[in-house]
């Protein structure tokens, strides 16, 4: 079993940042931007938490 996270995002959840504004801030690594678009997942090189692109989600400029 791993503890890895798994986190599905939508299109307003970019641009994405872990740890996301759920987390609690004392208990978190530095804030790190992940590039979603190219592959429609990322893994965060900090934690590990694996985010997922939705289906069907489209990446637009910001």
């Amino acid at each position: 079993m791993s503890d890895t996270k798994e986190i599905e995002i939508t299109a307003k959840d970019l641009p994405l940042h872990c740890p996301t504004d759920a987390v609690a801030v004392w208990s978190s690594h530095p804030r790190v931007f992940l590039d979603i678009a190219e592959t429609g997942q990322v893994a965060c090189p900090y934690c590990g938490t694996k985010y997922k692109l939705k289906t069907g989600e489209i990446v637009g400029h910001h």
